[in-house]
């Protein structure tokens, strides 16, 4: 039979434990997230009872996936951004919500896709997938949030631990935008471009007459800057008339007060300055896969004012939003249940007199006492605990317990 240590059985449940609170540890699960809205990010369900293939798409909280449907056969969707619970409303026909009966027909502002029918990737399958036999991570983009397995995505994904998240195909063509970011911060293969001979398509954007104009306006700057410099080299010059000593310090504030505009309209430009612009300027390679990206990237995008409309009209904004992502959601729900969690021997203190507190604490010290000397044996002989050696423990232990109890003798004065 296969052996396991105690050991490794508790690293494994708190490893469950700790990924639970993560994807979990956000959302509430006693009360139903409508009244809240739009939630930012919160875990999600589908229920393939209510709204089977066929019929409308809807999703539902996790306080419903448990008080509404908690017989009912349902596809875990991991979580989505911006979604408000369906639960209860004209997409299901039979159901009334139990937490929040109350609510609109329809949510128009959530959405869609085959997630919500227990479909994934772009071969549309179940997952787990009973017919797959080839073993593969499910990786999810995070503009569409669909889960694609890993050789679907046109480029062999990076070692997990070598990205954060994933941008698909798909979504890589509609924010075309980002193959300029690509090639400067995408991991690992979309790097700077040194060769045409690489696979893709080499992008060049070639300068509008709008930035020819104003290369030569800059030009025209820099060729007044050079004459005002000889001019002031002119005026350091020792003059051996005082009139003309006056009218050279005079010219000179004339030319530093006219220069002084100039200067203002260039620090303007600079606080306007667009780095899509600059990188779109220079050559990058465009492929036909997913990117991978790292931890960080998104706090590099430009949010100037004619990117942050772009990112409007794409219906991308949550990009520059370091918050949005399904690691920080994972962060808080861990931190807050870290705070939330109590040690249950500490409850059980707290509702007991002094007596039966001492009583408590030194019943617990005689059981771990017991308990690591009678597994410190199977330890020194390198044997193995099995059930039977664990219950015949418990059950000495008891005895030993009842008759300690039997021979006190109680004396009152």
């Amino acid at each position: 039979e296969p052996v396991v240590s105690l050991a490794e059985v508790l690293a494994e449940n708190e490893e469950l434990e700790k990924e639970a609170r993560a994807v979990l540890g956000g959302s509430d699960h006693e009360r139903c997230s409508y009244s809240q809205g739009a939630v930012k990010r919160q875990a999600l369900y589908a229920c393939s009872t209510c709204t089977p293939p066929g019929g409308e798409p809807a999703g539902i909280c996790l306080a419903c996936s448990y008080e509404c449907h908690g017989t009912h056969r349902l596809f875990e969707l991991y979580t989505k951004r911006n979604f408000r619970c369906d639960c209860g409303n004209s997409k299901f026909k039979n159901l009334q919500c139990k937490l929040l009966p109350e609510k609109s027909k329809v949510n128009s502002g959530n959405k869609y896709n085959d997630n919500f029918y227990g479909l994934y990737c772009t071969c549309k399958r179940p997952y787990p997938d009973p017919e797959d036999e080839i073993p593969d991570e499910m990786i999810q983009c995070i503009v569409c949030e669909d889960w694609f397995h890993g050789r679907h995505l046109g480029a062999i994904p990076p070692e997990s631990g070598d990205f954060h998240e994933m941008v698909c195909q798909a979504c890589m063509n509609h924010c075309h935008f980002l193959w300029a970011y690509a090639s400067q911060l995408a991991v690992p293969a979309l790097t700077k471009v040194n060769s045409l001979e690489d696979e893709g398509i080499v992008l060049k954007v070639e300068e509008s007459e709008e930035q020819k104009k104003e290369i030569k306006k800059e030009g025209g700057v820099e060729h007044q800057e050079t004459k005002e410099e000889k001019q002031m080299e002119q005026f350091n010059e020792p003059s051996t008339s005082s009139g003309s000593d006056f009218l050279n310090i005079y010219g000179f504030c004339s030319k530093f007060l006219q220069k002084f505009p100039v200067e203002t309209a260039k620090t303007t430009s600079e606080s306007s300055f667009c780095k899509l612009k600059e990188l779109q300027s220079k050559q990058f390679l465009k492929k036909d896969t997913a990117t991978f990206w790292p931890s960080n990237w998104r706090s590099k995008l430009c949010t100037c004012a004619d990117c942050l409309k772009m990112y409007s009209e794409l219906e991308v904004q949550f990009l520059t939003d370091e918050c949005d992502t399904v690691l920080a959601y994972e962060n808080k729900g861990t931190s807050d249940q870290e705070t939330e969690r109590r040690d249950p021997l500490m409850d059980t203190l707290n509702s007991m007199n002094r007596v039966q507190q001492v009583e408590l604490i030194c019943e617990y010290n005689d059981l771990k006492t017991e308990l690591t000397d009678y597994l410190r044996r199977f330890a020194d002989e390198g044997t193995v605990v099995k059930r039977e050696d664990i219950q015949h423990f418990f059950e000495e232990f008891q005895s030993r317990k009842r008759r300690r109890t039997n021979r006190m003798q109680y004396y009152c004065s």
